[in-house]
């Protein structure tokens, strides 16, 4: 039951109003607008309207950088993966966290949660419902009025040899910008990761965790799921509640992570401290989370392991796929197990191939694997395969001079953690990467146009005294 609420969102977003009112803020535009040829050029083009590209827009906006597109490939209401993919019944970040907020308060899901339902109901709230989030997003959105232009997708990034970036959209036609952020999730530089011996078996027998899969069909059937990790859980979950015959988790390995290492190190040391490690050092943490890896919530694991049908395998890796009639024969150390149908949780790769967006940059673009070299005993696909990014997010270049156009792409999404710690990818840090973001950002237009806002300190010409200030008599000529 909802407690009484008086004035509920609108009180609250007219706090939000005074607030911003009393800081200043948005700040007033200040970047000088620019033409070529009669088209209008953007500051910055956000690729990506989720959680990501929200923040960064409502960050560089409060800088006051105004001239900014952002583009979502998603209907509005479906961008990120709260509705879509993602199958958790509530969030894993505890709910007090402030997320995208950017230091205002009435912009937290506190604010917006306990207006609408109460102080009683927030401390009745255990963790925060994904389709609420979703909404609380919808809001952010609204009341930070991010521009996000919905069905259009960024489809090629062609560097201009005048210094801009033409943006191919499939339905918004060519948007020269001057810089492009890209705020695209967890599969931003690539895609879905699933085992190669999957490509030879026909879709209808297998699908990754990101796919939308039609859970209804799966009922009656027998369903293996691949993986240890959350997202594995939250698939297995939802095929056992959508009437599943049996369940199969097959985990690799020997017993479930059960250490969310990160966490334990939470601080403001770590969000802001991270990206001045050396090379060696920032290695060595996040080498450590993933060898560790991260567990897959409680609450996911009793989502499943409540139903007697679901089947926990340990040690227990796929070595082969093989279809046979109308199922599939999946070979493991514990012998071969039949199914109708199987969920790869298996993660995210970065493969610029599958990114056709960068399609004329993707060769020039450095990686940690084209500079640094692992300390013994700890190489680690997944950090190589990061890419090498400057302190503002950008792209940085194999060969020094080859494709200036890197820095002005921003790799503002989860693939950015070797070089900046995990500042794109979850709740907790996400402003404050969004400032970062913005903050290098506002430094390079102003410099990039330092003759503009140096002949508009000559220009300016609006006097502080009006020359009253003095009676004339007590103005002396001389002295006696």
């Amino acid at each position: 039951m909802q407690d009484p609420t008086p004035n509920g969102l609108a009180a609250l977003e007219a706090r939000l109003r005074q607030d911003l009112e009393w800081l200043e803020l948005p700040g007033k535009p200040w970047v000088p607008r620019h033409e070529v040829e009669g088209t209008p050029v953007t500051d910055v083009v956000i690729v990506g309207g989720g959680m990501c590209g929200l923040a960064a827009h409502a960050a560089l906006r409060l800088m006051g950088i105004d001239n900014t597109r952002v583009l979502d490939r998603a209907p509005a209401g479906q961008e990120g993966p709260w509705v879509t993919y993602a199958r958790m019944e509530t969030l894993r970040s505890p709910k007090a966290l402030a997320g995208p907020a950017l230091g205002l308060p009435a912009l937290t899901f506190r604010a917006w949660f306990t207006a609408q339902f109460g102080a009683g109901a927030w401390e009745r709230l255990g963790k925060i419902p994904r389709g609420q989030w979703m909404e609380y997003l919808g809001w952010y959105r609204r009341v930070m009025a991010v521009p996000v232009e919905n069905g259009v997708a960024a489809t090629l990034l062609r560097p201009r040899e005048d210094g801009l970036l033409a943006v191919e959209t499939d339905a918004a036609g060519t948007i020269l910008a001057r810089r492009v952020v890209l705020a695209s999730g967890r599969d931003g530089l690539g895609g879905s990761y699933v085992p190669e011996m999957a490509e030879g078996i026909d879709r209808r027998f297998w699908a990754h965790s990101r796919d939308a899969i039609d859970f209804a069909a799966l009922r009656g059937k027998r369903v293996a799921v691949v993986g240890a990790g959350a997202s594995a859980m939250d698939n297995a979950a939802t095929a056992l509640e959508a009437g599943c015959a049996r369940l199969d988790l097959l985990v690799r390995r020997a017993k479930l992570p059960a250490i969310n290492k990160f966490t334990g190190i939470g601080s403001q040391g770590v969000v802001h401290g991270f990206a001045a490690l050396p090379d060696e050092w920032k290695w060595r943490f996040l080498h450590h989370a993933l060898s560790e890896q991260t567990p897959p919530p409680r609450d996911s694991t009793l989502r499943v392991s409540r139903h007697p049908h679901a089947h926990l395998h340990l040690s227990c890796p796929v070595l082969g796929l093989e279809e046979t009639g109308g199922a599939l024969r999946v070979s493991t150390p514990e012998g071969v197990l039949e199914v109708d149908f199987i969920i790869f949780g298996t993660g995210f790769r970065v493969s610029l191939a599958e990114r056709p967006e960068l399609a004329l940059v993707a060769d020039q673009i450095r990686f940690w694997s084209d500079r640094f070299t692992p300390p013994e005993g700890l190489a680690q696909p997944e950090l190589e395969s990061s890419p090498d990014l400057a302190p503002d997010f950008a792209f940085q270049e194999k060969a020094p001079g080859a494709c200036p156009a890197l820095a002005l792409i921003h790799c503002f999404n989860y693939p950015s953690t070797l070089s900046h710690g995990k500042l794109t990818g979850d709740i907790p840090a996400v402003s404050a990467g969004a400032q970062r973001l913005a903050r290098a950002i506002t430094r390079h237009f102003f410099v990039e146009d330092r003759e503009e806002h140096f002949a508009r300190l000559q220009d300016y010409a609006t006097p502080e005294l009006l020359g009253d200030e003095w009676p004339a008599a007590q103005v002396a000529g001389a002295l006696a």
